[in-house]
C-alpha cells in the first residue's frame, strides 16, 4: 500500500506562503559557515533544555513551533499544513539525528528534519509518518517534489502511533539518505543545493492537531561520525 504524494505536496506549498512571513531566511541569520566540529564530530547540538539556543519561536492559534518542557515542538490545529523551524545555522555536508514522538493528533501526519535549507523555497526535506510513510524530498523555487519515489512509501520500520522514532538524514555531497531507527529507509541523489540551515518540520493532512515533539537534535559530521 502506498499513500499518494498529490496532497503532500500541494500542503507544504500551502505552508511555504504562510511561513514566508514568519520565518527569517538563512542570509538573515549567519553570514558563514558554521562548521566547527567538536568531540565526536558534532558540529551542532541541542537538548532543547534552553529556550535561548537559536530555534525560531512562533505562535498563533493555528500553529506553535516554540521550546517546552526540555523538548521541541510543533503543534499544528489546522488540517493540511506543514510547518517546521531552524536553528540559524549553515552546513555542508551532515549527517542529522533527532527522536521524534506524537504527542497527540492523527496517526495520517508527515515529521521530520529538514538539511541545506536556504529558504522557505529552497531546501531538502526527509519524512516520515506515525502511520507508517517515507519519503525524501525537495523545493526548488517554491515548486515541491519527492526524490526517487512518485509516493510516499510505507515501512514496517518505522514505529507506529506515539512510539518515538529516531530519525537520522544524511545530507553528503548529492547523495541524500534517510534512515529511521538504525534502518536505511531510502537513498537518492541530488545536487540543487551544497550547504544550508537544518531544522524540524511536521504537519497534518486531513486531521487537524498534530502534536509532535523533538528532542535530542545532533548535527555531525560525516566524515566523522559513520
Amino acid at each position: 500500500m502506498k499513500k499518494h504524494s498529490g496532497i503532500f505536496l500541494t500542503i507544504i506549498l500551502l505552508a511555504l506562503a504562510a511561513l514566508a512571513c514568519t520565518l527569517p531566511s538563512i542570509s538573515n541569520i549567519v553570514g558563514s559557515t558554521d562548521q566547527t566540529e567538536t568531540d565526536g564530530g558534532v558540529l551542532f547540538s541541542d537538548d532543547f533544555s534552553n529556550k535561548d539556543s537559536g530555534w525560531d519561536r512562533y505562535t498563533d492559534t493555528d500553529v506553535i513551533t516554540d521550546y517546552g518542557n526540555g523538548i521541541y515542538r510543533i503543534y499544528i490545529s489546522v488540517t493540511n499544513w506543514d510547518y517546521w523551524a531552524n536553528p540559524g545555522k549553515n552546513f555542508t555536508d551532515v549527517r542529522v539525528e533527532v527522536d521524534a514522538t506524537k504527542a497527540g493528533g492523527p496517526d495520517d501526519n508527515d515529521i521530520g528534519v529538514i538539511c541545506r535549507y536556504k529558504s522557505t523555497n529552497d531546501f531538502y526535506f526527509f519524512l516520515i509518518s506515525s502511520d507508517g510513510y517515507y519519503g525524501i524530498g525537495k523545493t526548488v523555487g517554491g515548486e515541491m517534489q519527492l526524490i526517487g519515489q512518485d509516493e510516499l512509501y510505507s515501512s514496517d520500520d518505522i514505529n507506529l502511533g506515539s512510539d518515538t522514532n529516531h530519525i537520522r538524514a544524511d545530507c553528503v555531497g548529492p547523495r541524500l539518505s534517510l534512515y529511521v531507527n538504525g534502518i536505511l529507509l531510502s537513498s537518492v541523489t541530488d545536487s540543487d543545493f551544497s550547504n544550508g540551515d537544518v531544522g524540524l518540520m511536521a504537519g497534518t493532512y486531513d486531521t487537524p492537531g498534530a502534536d509532535i515533539h523533538f528532542d535530542d537534535f545532533v548535527v555531525y559530521d560525516p566524515a566523522v561520525k559513520k
